[in-house]
Order: structure tokens, then C-alpha cells, then sequence
């Protein structure tokens, strides 16, 4: 557990490095780097650390949707990863694709899950110890009980969820740019693949971009910054919140800062995201800077 992160509403789901410097080759703690440079791992990682790749093992690109729960179970065993499992995440970007990993174990059910506060760049930047080698690891033994909806947002959710925001009963959070959001830039430079019809934003939504909640470490900002980061927006405790991006990893980011740190009780990430919307037929759009 983090030595900063009281205040929190569930800090038990952050580790610092420190923790996971003692506690990585813990039997019953996997550790895995979840990065969007794919290269990273190779290059040296935390010791004890399994390589999860968030496209080609977590996603089926034939239905462009995620691995079922059977795949997901069979995943986890070959990587040594059981129910009891405490599955540890970190990566590059502030953490962005661990977040997403975080958010779809949850999906999954798993219980016990944490990500490494600051992620890849604090592990590195204290000079930790890095290593190229891989681990073996015994099979585990794991079956998916249930999928959690609750936490998830199909493009009809998102729909449905436009009259609440428009009465003023919750909130959509786009964590994109400010350019992203206004239309200005339709594709972004560096993922050309991750573009869309149309620029701009969903209706109703409020422009708060992912990095607000984040320190230059990496590390996620106190629980009194973040409730001003929201408050400010108008995300609302206690109100139901939707969050999306382009693909999901920064909305991943954001639901776990408003479900796990600020303890809001109802938020869902859109993992269709802009990619989907701004693509989609027959769905409204807005550009600008007000939602």
C-alpha cells in the first residue's frame, strides 16, 4: 500500500514501489507490465514481472471486442494467475494501459487487484532493479464467475445515458485533449489508427482531459486535488458517471480515479469510445468547448 495514499476511498487497490520492491516474488502476487510501448518489456522490467499485452491477448480483433470469459480464464492460467491470485499491474503512459488491464480484470471478477502507483517511470526513475530475464511460472487454476456489467458502457448505455445527463442527474467525462474534444483535431498524430468520421465531442459531455489527475511522477494526485480536479467539472458524487476517450485506456484511467480513489459508487467506461461514436450512424455529436 502506497505511504500517500490515505484519504483514498479504497487505497488497498494501490501499491507503491517500495511495497512491490519486497513483495514481487510473493507466491500468491503476480506482477504484470501492461504497456502501449510494446517494446518495453524486452528492454528490462520489474523482476518477477509477466509481460501482458493489452491488444493481441486481451482483445479479438475478428469481432473487435474483448476475449470472452473462457479466454480470459485460460489466459490467467498459462500466466500463473488463480481467484486468490493478488495481481499487481504497472506500465508506461502514467499507468494508462494498467488501468485498462485493472478495469477488465475487474470486469472479469477478479477480487484482488492493485496497480503500482506512478507505474513504469517512478519504478525506473528511483534506479529499481530492472531485468530482461523472463519468469517461469507454475499453471494457474481460475474460472470466471461472472462478468461485472456495472462497470461497463455499451454505445446504447451511452444513448440512455444522455437524458440523465441532460436533466442534470449525472455526468459524461470525456478525458480527451481539449482539441480532441472541440473537433480541432480529428486524428491524432501519433494513432492515425484511432481515428474517426468526425471530430468533436458526445453531447452533455464535459471536458476534463486524464492528465488532471496525475502528477508529473506519474503518481495519481492527492484525494483533495482530485475531488477539486471533478467538483469543478460538475462530476457530481453520488451521480452516475460515464467515462470515454478514443480506445478506453485513458477512460480506464479516469474510472479508476472516480471509482476507486474518490469512491464514486456508479461509473462505467465506454469502451467503444470515440472511435465508435465518432464513427457511428444516426448519433449525435457537439463541437466546441461547451458540451
Amino acid at each position: 500500500m502506497s505511504n500517500d495514499s490515505q484519504g483514498y476511498a479504497h487505497p488497498e487497490v494501490l501499491v507503491d514501489t517500495a511495497w512491490l520492491d519486497v513483495h514481487k516474488h510473493d507466491a500468491g502476487v503476480r506482477v504484470f507490465e501492461v504497456d502501449e510501448d510494446v517494446l518495453l518489456y524486452e528492454q528490462g522490467h520489474v523482476p518477477g514481472a509477466l509481460k501482458l499485452d493489452w491488444l493481441t491477448e486481451l482483445q479479438r480483433p475478428d469481432v473487435r471486442d474483448f476475449i470472452g470469459p473462457e479466454g480470459f480464464a485460460a489466459l490467467m492460467e498459462a500466466k500463473g494467475v488463480s481467484n486468490a491470485t493478488t495481481v499487481v499491474l504497472y506500465g508506461d503512459k502514467s499507468n494508462w494501459w494498467a488501468a485498462y488491464a485493472f478495469w477488465f480484470f475487474k470486469y472479469n471478477g477478479h477480487q484482488d487487484v492493485r496497480l503500482m502507483d506512478g507505474g513504469r517511470q517512478k519504478w525506473v526513475a528511483e534506479g529499481r532493479a530492472l531485468t530482461t530475464e523472463r519468469p517461469a511460472v507454475p499453471a494457474g487454476k481460475y474460472r470466471v464467475a461472472y462478468r461485472d456489467a456495472s462497470i461497463r458502457a455499451f454505445a446504447a448505455d451511452v444513448i440512455k445515458h444522455l437524458l440523465v445527463v441532460a436533466e442534470g442527474k449525472g455526468a459524461l467525462v470525456d478525458v480527451r485533449s481539449e482539441a480532441e474534444y472541440t473537433g480541432e483535431k480529428l486524428h491524432m498524430p501519433d494513432y492515425p489508427q484511432e481515428g474517426a468520421l468526425r471530430g468533436g465531442h458526445i453531447p452533455g459531455a464535459v471536458n476534463v482531459p486524464w492528465a488532471r489527475a496525475a502528477n508529473q511522477d506519474g503518481t495519481f494526485k492527492s484525494p483533495t486535488e482530485l475531488r477539486s480536479v471533478y467538483g469543478e467539472a460538475g462530476v457530481a458524487a453520488g451521480t452516475p458517471v460515464v467515462a470515454y476517450c478514443r480506445i478506453a485506456e485513458r477512460s480506464s484511467h479516469t474510472w479508476f480515479v472516480l471509482k476507486y480513489l474518490l469512491g464514486y459508487p456508479d461509473v462505467r467506461n465506454y469502451d467503444g469510445s470515440w472511435t465508435e461514436w465518432g464513427n457511428m450512424v444516426g448519433v449525435p455529436i457537439n463541437r466546441g468547448r461547451e458540451p
